[in-house]
């Protein structure tokens, strides 16, 4: 087994880049070196339609059966802070942030809730978890910033917070790869 310090990871990408295959290619390759941890895939999508549930899908047959899945499409943090926590050896990889945004800006709000507001707490509170996480960690996002603006308002909100998380996420970890086309490009 080959000691090595824990890594905050921050994979970045657009759509269909290959991000998450790389990032599960980095959980193999941590599971290589301690053959006795446990790698821990926190899925943060809701198949709520007949195409999310074929890319579900997808990501389910490449994953390996030891793997433990944890499915939270809102408590992001708390599961962070309990697995933080654990006194086994894991590696935790998160997919995909940028769904788990989206899960809380789509929430339907009442009259009284500003829902960019609560999206933004909770962006602030998974920041917050990931700079004090002190075990292997992986986290999945899409690079949504190099398009054009969207018309609506919903979809600016959207690409305004995601574009922050990722700047903050990107502050804490101790490394970030841009992925495009398949290929990883080192930015930290």
């Amino acid at each position: 087994m080959i000691s090595q310090k824990p890594l905050r990871h921050l994979y970045l990408g657009g759509a269909r880049s290959g991000k998450s295959v790389l990032s599960e290619s980095a959980a193999h390759a941590w599971l290589q070196d301690h053959p006795d941890g446990q790698v821990v895939y926190v899925a943060t999508a809701q198949a709520l339609d007949n195409e999310m549930q074929a890319r579900v899908h997808k990501h389910q047959q490449r994953r390996p059966d030891n793997w433990l899945l944890i499915e939270e499409p809102m408590q992001l943090a708390e599961v962070l802070l309990a697995q933080s926590s654990a006194q086994q050896t894991t590696c935790v990889l998160v997919d995909c942030l940028t769904l788990w945004l989206s899960n809380h800006l789509c929430q339907k709000a009442d009259g009284n809730t500003d829902v960019e507001a609560v999206a933004g707490q909770a962006v602030r509170e998974l920041t917050a978890v990931v700079k004090q996480y002190t075990g292997q960690l992986i986290l999945v996002s899409n690079e949504v910033g190099s398009g054009i603006v969207p018309m609506g308002e919903l979809s600016r909100q959207f690409q305004d917070l995601s574009g922050w998380m990722n700047q903050a996420l990107a502050r804490e970890c101790d490394k970030v790869t841009l992925v495009v086309a398949g290929l990883p490009l080192s930015l930290k």
